[in-house]
């Protein structure tokens, strides 16, 4: 079924350029189509995922950021989290913080579910409100949980590895 969307997705995509350039990035741009189908039918999207670490997180902060702090601490893992080492920056590179990480970093602009629904016959967009009924868009960054269960958002540079490191608090020097 994937093969056939993606073949008519190709055909399609084919006829509306050809409407529109007759140069090479015509060409260009099916023959990059052609490539990412063969890839995508060689290197499948793994179907057999028993859990998300991803949606985990997602769980765990719409408890936590709606005051429900006790049903974020109670979600429960179905897998063993790994830890991970993070250190947060500011702008200039001096060292904010360190942080162990219990599971993953999470992007703020992950969701439970899509922020909106495309109607194509219509050509029109149907919003779709958060799970706590909100709408808009979250800040750019991160964000993540300790091992003793505190949450930490994050919307500057950072420096992530599932390996203990350390990092020496850079020196800023302004010259003139």
């Amino acid at each position: 079924m994937k093969k056939i969307v993606t073949l008519l997705m190709v055909v399609a995509l084919i006829f509306s350029l050809s409407a529109c350039d007759s140069s090479g990035q015509r060409q260009d741009t099916i023959s990059t189509l052609e490539t990412v189908s063969e890839l995508q039918e060689r290197q499948p999207t793994p179907t057999d995922l028993d859990f998300s670490l991803e949606r985990y997180n997602l769980i765990r902060r719409a408890y936590w950021v709606n005051g429900q702090r006790e049903k974020a601490a109670a979600v429960v893992c179905q897998v063993e989290k790994p830890l991970g080492y993070i250190v947060l920056f500011t702008e200039s590179g001096s060292v904010v913080g360190r942080f162990v990480v219990d599971g993953k970093v999470s992007s703020l602009n992950s969701y439970l579910t899509p922020d909106s629904e495309a109607y194509s016959s219509n050509y029109w967009l149907d919003w779709i409100a958060d799970v706590d009924g909100s709408y808009g868009e979250n800040d750019a960054g991160i964000f993540f949980f300790t091992p003793d269960g505190k949450y930490v958002e994050w919307t500057g540079t950072y420096l992530y590895s599932d390996i203990p490191f350390e990092v020496d608090d850079p020196v800023v020097k302004v010259g003139g």
